[in-house]
């Protein structure tokens, strides 16, 4: 059912739809006039308390009841935090989607997986252009960013000219790419901006981010210290971070290999659109390991601690062909995004208990890693070029978001506005407010399905983590007597090697008999009654024995 929004047509609006109360799902939507426009659509990564579910979609159903008048997504960037979600919800938005060649190159590989993508329509743009997506005419500006290809738009409307800003810093010596075009936003603002909507995540953060031409030299600097095997860690988009660590290499007269398949996915579309054409090829796994490990440099996913990344699997020991020994050297060119620290934690403990030597950027002097987006310098800086009479802070957590408004408070910007996932904002040309809110919420993705991340069945394997189960299964014949004896599996509870915990599991099948003896015999004919008695009575007696009430099932049958 179609949610109802009155909007007045002659003022633009703003809804983000995800990424402004976390990390990642950046989903935002623009309307003016009945019209809709859709800006980057990315994923976010689920933790423990989404047991069996590694990423979040943002949900596109308000969207998707305005899919008729939605003139098109625009996707800024290549971070999967902006399009990691276009190959799952597209089938649900069949709208033209634009993004620069290196964008569509990443787009193109993940479409090739996503049978239900076939006929998306991609359209590549360059910075500089202008495309007509009438009411909406929308201006592609360069800008430097931890990933090729990177923009911000301007936004043309008959209500006024906005300024997103995606993703971006102010890198004054990026390795790939030009720095960022502050002039094209000087402008702009010289002409009048009614809004910025921008990145929050640094706010918090005093100074610059730095420059990734720094990294390659205090990359550098690590590796001649370095003995035997070298292992880097990196965000597998940061093709100037691959590029910086390759450079170091060549310098230390090593050789590089990428382990993990979104590295691998990356320098392919990177080579594709020309950005690592001053680099050598990188090495196989089998080619590596031909090498002394006086020349290796391995360039490996999971910098984030995630399971089935290869770093993890490597500190594990289950990796199938790349091994680490003690000695042997992880390099974290990377930082934690927030809420990512118990898990890099752990894949950090299995390297160091196999004495495995780690440096991240807090172990040295020398910069192993920069930030792809702005601090509190660079922010103000944007303000002053852009001269926005609005700021709504988007793109991180409520603290993130609440330290930028408070920059743009600092540089006296009129009006700031502090959005909440759903929150509909007149931008202008009448006085800039929060007006309403829309229903949002997040996708699970599951091994073969798409789920609300409320669906039931995650609830219940949380649940599941903390109780475990018992699962009951009576034979009875029409007057209710067992024809055998109950048969009982209990899951997460007991430890079957343990004999001693035997006992626990032959008196819970005596409790169950003892319950049965007590029911009526006119209630024995009553299977909803059978089971009803016997769960409650099986939970009982689990709580007063181990002190907790596990899930039961009881299952009766008649012969």
């Amino acid at each position: 059912m179609t949610e109802e929004l009155n909007l007045d047509p002659k003022q633009l609006h703003f809804i983000p739809l995800g990424g402004s109360e976390q990390f990642g799902v950046n989903f935002n939507t623009y309307a003016y006039d009945g019209k809709w426009l859709a800006i980057d659509c990315g994923i976010g990564f689920a933790g423990a308390y989404f047991p069996g579910i590694d990423i979040f979609l943002p949900d596109p159903s308000f969207l998707e009841e305005r899919r008729d008048d939605l003139v098109g997504l625009i996707v800024t960037h290549a971070h999967e935090d902006h399009i990691g979600a276009v190959p799952h919800l597209w089938p649900r938005l069949r709208c033209p989607i634009y993004c620069t060649a290196f964008t569509a190159a990443v787009m193109r590989r993940k479409f090739e997986e996503a049978p239900d993508c076939k006929k998306a329509e991609i359209n590549i743009v360059k910075a500089g252009d202008v495309i007509d997506l009438a009411p909406f005419k929308a201006q592609f500006v360069h800008m430097a960013h931890s990933i090729p290809d990177n923009c911000s738009l301007i936004l043309e409307t008959p209500a006024g000219r906005v300024v997103h800003s995606g993703d971006w810093n102010l890198d004054p010596t990026p390795v790939i790419g030009a720095p960022t075009d502050f002039k094209t936003l000087q402008e702009a603002g010289k002409k009048g901006v009614m809004a910025y909507i921008g990145d929050s995540t640094n706010s918090e953060v005093i100074g610059r981010a730095g420059s990734e031409k720094d990294v390659e030299k205090g990359l550098e600097s690590v590796f001649r210290a370095c003995k035997g095997r070298i292992a880097v860690t990196l965000f597998a988009s940061n093709i100037g971070r691959m590029r910086s660590i390759a450079k170091a290499a060549e310098s230390c007269g090593r050789s590089v290999a990428v382990v993990g398949r979104s590295l691998h996915t990356m320098s392919r579309a990177g080579r594709e659109c020309g950005f690592l054409e001053d680099v050598a090829s990188f090495l196989s796994e089998e080619e590596i390991n031909t090498l002394p490990n006086e020349q290796q440099i391995i360039m490996l996913t999971g910098s984030q601690g995630e399971a089935r990344a290869a770093l993890a699997k490597v500190a594990r020991g289950d990796h199938p062909s790349i091994t680490l020994n003690k000695g042997d050297t992880v390099v974290f060119s990377s930082r934690a995004i927030p809420g990512n620290e118990v898990e890099i934690n752990y894949v950090k403990n299995n390297l160091s208990a196999g004495g495995v030597n780690i440096i991240t950027p807090r172990d040295t002097e020398h910069c192993i890693h920069v930030s792809g987006h702005p601090c509190k310098d660079e922010v103000a800086d944007m303000y002053q070029w852009t001269k926005p009479k609005l700021v709504v802070p988007v793109h991180g957590e409520r603290t993130h978001l609440e330290a930028q408004a408070v920059i743009a408070r600092a540089c006296q910007i009129e009006h700031v506005l502090v959005p909440s996932n759903g929150s509909v904002i007149r931008l202008g040309p009448d006085t800039p407010e929060i007006i309403d809110h829309v229903e949002t919420g997040l996708l699970a993705v599951d091994p073969k399905r798409i789920l609300s991340s409320h669906h039931k069945s995650i609830a219940e394997r949380r649940k599941l983590q903390f109780t475990g189960v018992i699962h009951i299964t009576l034979a009875l014949d029409d007057r209710g007597d067992l024809l055998s004896d109950p048969q009982i599996s209990i899951i997460g509870l007991l430890d079957p090697d343990n004999p001693g915990e035997e006992r626990i599991e032959k008196n819970c099948l005596n409790e169950i008999e003892d319950i049965l003896a007590d029911i009526e015999r006119g209630d024995l004919s009553n299977d909803h009654m059978i089971q009803e008695e016997i769960r409650i009575g099986v939970r009982r007696f689990m709580y007063a024995l181990l002190g907790i009430k596990p899930k039961t099932t009881v299952h009766v049958m008649r012969v």
